[in-house]
């Protein structure tokens, strides 16, 4: 099959068109909105809430708090003078002010239920702010384990029948290959036509990718254009944790990954970040990549063990212009890719 070509900016108004990822986010926009827009309170680990404040200001008085995973309807962005100077955008809620670090736009979307599956399995994006997801065995029948974040990405193998008697999709774990389900209308059936590769008819060598610790910056570039740049948070600046410098490549790239430590648990305070997507590994020995990042909204300062954190749509958008290309069915693409160089 023919693969189609698509400029950054044939991209983004597909994007924008709901034939891409999800509708893209503008967060540079400043002002009251015409409708309140849904935000999940985020965190990876032991993140447990967020506090609200009298006035878009640390130093303010704290109102109350809210949970992980509480949804809050916000109705203004504020570009607050007290700060932080890298990211001083706050969100006004109901009786005060929170600072959108820790806060993740969601939707609530229910999406029709395929027929069919393909063999090597499918790929499905997460359509509502969180599902919790289910497992079964003979000895203790339906268990909870993972919640499943809006925007993550798993890999479908079958439709069943759920606990509550209707659909579900039988979902495969990437790293610890065991099965759980989730209900079907909570996921989007992502089609063929959402892996094309961007811009494949530039030469591999002339793409290159410069990740800058001190900006917390990304650019991309084909030969000496610049063609997107965007902010990003690499990792936290302590010898463990922060992200090598170097000159590297990219290989493999994985459109879902399981992070985190790897354990079944519902536990929503574990650290294991399921279904994390668009990785483009390029330190595979310490598994540090750019990946599309759900738990925090925090770009332009270190936040990350060492991988270099992307709001999802800027991952997604990377991981189909570099190299190496894959299809909607591999789990894994190899292949010597892209240069990518950190300073």
């Amino acid at each position: 099959m023919d693969k189609k070509t698509f400029s950054r900016r044939d991209f983004i108004k597909l994007s924008a068109l709901g034939l891409g990822s999800l509708p893209l986010l503008s967060f540079k926009e400043k002002g009251q909105w015409q409708q309140p827009r849904m935000m999940r309170v985020s965190g990876s680990g032991n993140i447990k809430s967020v506090s609200i404040h009298k006035a878009p200001d640390e130093d303010s008085v704290i109102l109350y708090q809210r949970a992980k995973d509480d949804i809050i309807n916000v109705y203004e962005e504020v570009e607050s003078e007290f700060g932080p100077v890298y990211n001083p955008i706050w969100y006004r809620v109901w009786g005060g002010y929170v600072h959108r670090k820790w806060l993740a736009e969601v939707k609530h979307i229910l999406n029709p239920v395929t027929d069919t599956i393909h063999e090597d399995g499918q790929l499905g994006e997460v359509t509502v702010p969180f599902t919790r997801a289910m497992m079964y065995s003979s000895q203790k029948g339906w268990t909870s384990v993972y919640r499943l974040y809006y925007q993550t990405m798993h890999w479908i193998r079958d439709i069943i029948e759920g606990p509550d008697k209707r659909p579900w999709y039988q979902l495969e774990d990437e790293l610890l290959k065991i099965k759980y389900a989730i209900p079907a209308e909570h996921m989007r059936v992502m089609a063929d036509s959402e892996f094309d590769p961007i811009s494949p008819e530039v030469p591999p060598g002339e793409k290159r990718v410069e990740i800058s610790i001190s900006r917390q910056f990304l650019t991309a570039f084909e030969g000496d254009d610049v063609i997107f740049q965007t902010e990003v948070s690499t990792g936290s600046l302590t010898p463990a944790k922060k992200t090598p410098t170097g000159n590297f490549v990219i290989d493999p790239k994985h459109p879902s990954k399981h992070m985190g430590d790897g354990q079944i648990t519902d536990n929503i305070y574990a650290y294991e970040l399921v279904g994390v997507p668009w990785s483009c590994f390029f330190q595979w020995e310490d598994g540090i990549a750019t990946h599309g990042t759900y738990w925090h909204n925090n770009y332009g300062t270190p936040m990350s063990l060492g991988c270099v954190n992307m709001r999802i749509h800027d991952a997604k958008w990377l991981y189909l212009w570099t190299t190496p290309h894959g299809t909607s069915h591999e789990k894994v693409v190899n292949g010597y890719g892209t240069r990518v160089t950190v300073v």
